[in-house]
Formats: C-alpha cells, sequence, structure tokens
C-alpha cells in the first residue's frame, strides 16, 4: 500500500487528469462533497474562487492517491473511507470539502482524494505541518490493523530514501520515452565504469543516444528524445563525487566548447523527426478511430442533454407563465381595490342624510367635515393599494429575475460540462499519443535497450555542434522522398546495365593488350621529345682547360652565356611552391 499527498493548484487540470478515461479502464466519482455543483470541474473551480476571494493560499487543494497492492488483494470500499478518514483526522482536514474517485488502470484499482484546504469560517488555509510523516504513521497503523505488508522505504529507518525517490520530470521522461530513472542510472554508470579516457566515455554516451551540452551546470546530459538530465545524478556510484567528473572531462571537454542545452535539443530534434515521421506514417489508426468513436457517443449524451435542457425551458414557456400570473395577481388587485371603492361609495350614498338634515348639516359644517373625512380615508386607502401594487411588481420582478437566472446558471452549468468535455477528451488525445510515441520509442531501441545513438561532432568555440554521421541515414521517409516514378526506375536500371557492360569491355580490352614496362615506355617519350646528345667528358674537359674561359662559357661551344634580366628571370618562390605541390601530390598517389 502505496500513499502519495501534495499541496497543489491547478483545479482544472487535476479534474481533467481524474476524469481521463483513456488511461484508466474505470471512472468513477464517488463523492462531491462541499460545493454546489455536483461534478469536479465545478467544485473545483468554487473551491478556487473560495481560496482567492478570503485568502492569498495558491496550492489550496490536498491531492491523496491510494495505490494498494496487488499481491496482498484489493481493499473494499469500506477500507478505502476507513483509511481516507485516519488520514483526514490526521491532517486536521476533517470537515473540509472533499471529492473520492476511483480508478481502475492496468487491472489495479487505486483511489484518489482531493481536500480543500481552505476554511471559510477562519478564512484560513489548514496549515499541512509533516503531511508526509503523519501520511507513514497512519499507514503503518492501517496495515497492522489489516494485515498488510508495507513495502521497502516505509519501515521506521529509510536509507537514502530521497536519493531513491523519482521526482515529477522523471516521472513524465518516463511517460514519454519508456525508460526509468534506474535504467539511465545503470546505462550511464555502466559507460563511465568502462571508459579509461574522456573521449572514450562522451562516445560511449553517444552510443546511447545522449549529447553532452553545458546549462546551468558545467555538463549535462542531453538524450534523443529532448529531455535533460545533469551527469553526475545519472553516474549511481557513491565513490564518484561531482568534483571527479568535473577533473575527468575538463581538459578534453571544457564546458565553454560544448553546445548549450538548447542548442543541444535542436540538434537531436532534427535527428529524431525523420525517425519519428517515417514511424508516425507506418502505424495503425484503429486506437485513434476507437477513441473518436467513444468520444463521440459520450459528447452526443451531453449535446442530448443541453438540446433536451433548451427544448424544455421553450416548451414549458415558463418566462410567458410566469408573465401571465403575474399579469393576473395585478389585475385581481386592481379589481379588488375598485370593488372596495365601489363598496365604499355605495355605503356612503346610502347613508347621505336628506332634507332638513341634509340643509342643517351644511348650515352648520359637519357636512363638510365628513366630506374631508371621507377624503381622507379614500387617499389613506389609495395608498395602501400604491404600496401593495408596488410590492406586488417587486415580487413579481424578482420572481422574473430568478427565472432568467436559473435558466441563465443551467445554460452556463452546461457549457461548462462541455468545456470540461473539451478538455477531457484534449487530455485523452494527449495520453493516446503519449502511449503511442512511447511504444515506437521502446520499439525502435529493440533489443539493447538504449536510445538510438548520437554521433556529433564537436567544433571549436564560437561554431555549433552538428550531427554528422546519421544525417542520410535518418532522411525524411514519410513518403516525400520515396515516391515511385517509372520512368526514373527504367532509366536507372539502362544505366546500371551500361556501367556493367563498359567495365566489362574495359576488362577484355585490358586482358588483350599486351604488357607494357612503363619505366622504358616513358624514357622513349622523353627522348622523343627531346634528343639527347651523347657528350665525352674528357674531350669536353680538355677543351675547356684549353680555351680558358670554362668559367665564362656555357653550352657545348663555350660561348658566354647570356644574361637574363630580373624581370625575365621565373621566380623561384613560384617555382618552389610549385614543386612542394608536386610532391604533395606524388606522396598521395
Amino acid at each position: 500500500m502505496i500513499p502519495k499527498g501534495s499541496q497543489r493548484g491547478g483545479g482544472k487540470d487535476l479534474a481533467t487528469h481524474l476524469l481521463n478515461a483513456f488511461d484508466n479502464e474505470y471512472v468513477e466519482v464517488a463523492e462531491v462533497s462541499g460545493a454546489i455543483a455536483p461534478d469536479l470541474h465545478g467544485a473545483f473551480a468554487e473551491w478556487e474562487a473560495i481560496a482567492t476571494g478570503l485568502t492569498k493560499c495558491r496550492n489550496y487543494l490536498y491531492s491523496l492517491s491510494v495505490n494498494p497492492d496487488l499481491g496482498q488483494g484489493q481493499l473494499s470500499r469500506a477500507q478505502y473511507m476507513d483509511y481516507v478518514d485516519r488520514v483526514e483526522k490526521a491532517l486536521g482536514l476533517e470537515g473540509q470539502p472533499r471529492a473520492i474517485v476511483y480508478h481502475i488502470k492496468d487491472g489495479r484499482e487505486h483511489c484518489h482524494v482531493v481536500w480543500s484546504r481552505i476554511d471559510y469560517q477562519t478564512e484560513k488555509a489548514v496549515h499541512l505541518a509533516f503531511d508526509r510523516e503523519k501520511l507513514m504513521m497512519v499507514t503503518r497503523q492501517f496495515a497492522r490493523e489489516h494485515g498488510l505488508e508495507l513495502p521497502e522505504g516505509y519501515g521506521p529507518s529509510r536509507f537514502d530514501e530521497r536519493r531513491r525517490q523519482t521526482s515529477l520530470y522523471e516521472r513524465a521522461q518516463e511517460r514519454v520515452t519508456g525508460i526509468s530513472k534506474q535504467e539511465r542510472a545503470a546505462q550511464v554508470t555502466q559507460a563511465w565504469a568502462q571508459s579509461d579516457t574522456p573521449k572514450a566515455f562522451v562516445r560511449a554516451l553517444e552510443d546511447l543516444g545522449y549529447m553532452l551540452a553545458t546549462g546551468y551546470r558545467p555538463y549535462v546530459l542531453v538524450d534523443i528524445y529532448g529531455g535533460k538530465n545533469a551527469l553526475p545524478k545519472l553516474i549511481d556510484d557513491r565513490s564518484v563525487r561531482t568534483k571527479d567528473i568535473r577533473e575527468f572531462l575538463a581538459k578534453d571537454f571544457p564546458p565553454e566548447s560544448l553546445p548549450t542545452v538548447d542548442e543541444a535539443k535542436a540538434l537531436v530534434a532534427q535527428h529524431r523527426k525523420a525517425r519519428e515521421q517515417f514511424a508516425k506514417a507506418q502505424e495503425d489508426r484503429k486506437q485513434d478511430e476507437a477513441l473518436a468513436r467513444a468520444q463521440a457517443a459520450r459528447r452526443e449524451k451531453v449535446e442530448a442533454e443541453r438540446a433536451a435542457m433548451l427544448a424544455r425551458q421553450e416548451q414549458e414557456h415558463e418566462r410567458e407563465s410566469l408573465a401571465r400570473e403575474q399579469l393576473a395577481a395585478r389585475q385581481g388587485l386592481r379589481a379588488l381595490y375598485l370593488a372596495e371603492v365601489a363598496r365604499v361609495r355605495q355605503q356612503r350614498d346610502e347613508a347621505r342624510p336628506t332634507g332638513l338634515a341634509a340643509f342643517l348639516g351644511r348650515v352648520t359644517g359637519v357636512s363638510a367635515i365628513i366630506h374631508r373625512v371621507q377624503r381622507y380615508k379614500d387617499a389613506k386607502r389609495y395608498l395602501a393599494f400604491r404600496e401593495t401594487k408596488q410590492g406586488l411588481a417587486a415580487g413579481q420582478r424578482d420572481e422574473a429575475a430568478s427565472l432568467q437566472h436559473r435558466h441563465t446558471l443551467q445554460a452556463l452549468d452546461m457549457n461548462r460540462e462541455v468545456k470540461a468535455l473539451a478538455a477531457v477528451e484534449a487530455r485523452e488525445r494527449k495520453a493516446l499519443a503519449e502511449s503511442r510515441l512511447r511504444e515506437r520509442r521502446i520499439v525502435s531501441r529493440g533489443e539493447n535497450g538504449h536510445m538510438p545513438a548520437l554521433a556529433p561532432g564537436l567544433k571549436p568555440r564560437g561554431r555549433g555542434a552538428a550531427v554528422r554521421r546519421a544525417k542520410d541515414r535518418y532522411r525524411d521517409r514519410s513518403g516525400r522522398d520515396e515516391r515511385v516514378n517509372p520512368e526514373r526506375v527504367i532509366q536507372q536500371q539502362e544505366r546500371a546495365e551500361e556501367r556493367v557492360m563498359r567495365a566489362q569491355i574495359a576488362q577484355e580490352e585490358q586482358r588483350q593488350a599486351p604488357e607494357i614496362d612503363l619505366t622504358d615506355a616513358h624514357r622513349e617519350a622523353r627522348e622523343r621529345q627531346h634528343p639527347w646528345k651523347k657528350v665525352d667528358l674528357a674531350e669536353e674537359f680538355a677543351k675547356a682547360a684549353a680555351d680558358g674561359t670554362g668559367g665564362e662559357g656555357g653550352g657545348d661551344d663555350g660561348a658566354p652565356a647570356p644574361r637574363i634580366s630580373r624581370a625575365e628571370r621565373p621566380s623561384e618562390r613560384a617555382r618552389t611552391k610549385r614543386r612542394g605541390r608536386d610532391d604533395d601530390f606524388e606522396r598521395e598517389r
């Protein structure tokens, strides 16, 4: 049983991850409490709004995943809830809003629990101190009571646990490439142990698919998939220190002569692009079609609910019926007022004095007083009617606004569900693409288990590194460069046959030709071009001694040699250069 908890924000992304139906065979939202919205996206949005309005907390969620050991059997829902309640009590999250989601992935059931850390009454976030230690304590107690065995590292002593833990970046690398952190470390450590020189070590790294670069640290490895790792962290040998690695590589590969991380990523991206395009063009699209059908069915269901809601609102005519009811209420109130006025008038007419009583009333002023009292009562009755009418109108306006607000909320809620569904679909497509990319890369590695080799040529400072060896091997084969042209194929075949025929004719002529001594042939050709004259050296020396002009003479007759001007004399430097080039050419031959 392995629990993993962390404080985080990004509720929308977390809800999309929890509802991803591609990576999980089964998704069940078991509980959403402490929120008005019944779905994860709405609930997490509410908790984010509360955190933004009441506090400055950014990591307003606490996410926990509970992964039981399949070898010891699945946990029941009651056991899951027991463990969740214990964790909730230990972390001080009792009474906080929470959501519980169950997943089944690769036949393994596990549980996700998300709490809101914001206490709206105190307007503060629940402080989570030593949450990992508390999780450890609860996990050990739960395992002891239920007879479960904990994996290595969850006992009382945890030696070198931090070094063995895998970070989020390393898990993302493993998800994309299919190579775990332990496999990378084992390969690089083996290359380090088997290399006696820096050049041999760098060459071994290139064969493993890594390019040596520099970044915030002097030596960083960039793999063919664009991931980067610090070189000392991949050498799993406690006797090797970072200082030793830097001293080992500093002479032949100083950091200033290496490409930067961004330059190395650009180079490996060019190297990787053609390989993945070729593999992508040949892969099967059945998974895409199946995912599209599943998403279409799910979207069709949501769209049907949306259309039914709109149709229900239109067919029920709630607004029209409410308007009619309100109009009838106002008309009824007015009718009651008019009826009361008519009754009062009739009563006054019946009680009005006549004859002598009427005359005495007018003379004494009693009639005037009675008339004023009646007018006062009429005005008071009218004011009461107007206030009642205004109150009724205000209530009716509130009812209409409430109805409009309810319809708007229903539409917004449905639109939010559609947007959340679009986000989930995008995450599922991304997961499918990552899965296929990981499968292609695993297949491309073959039996040796390491990445395709890189052979970068490291150039002097000021010039970037360039991949030389594989520039022609991994060219674009997505179909653009390999279109079959029948005429071109026929021409190539004819040219090949012609070359073979010419080679056969040349071999036959060489076989029939007589053997020639190249030395003799060269000497005869020179003699034909410049005939030599036979000279008797004894006779010539005697003639020169008798004349006494041997030092000034030249040629055969002892005549003085003509003087050559400096301008007509060939350049000695040019002659030396030409002789040097001829010597180089002879050596290369």
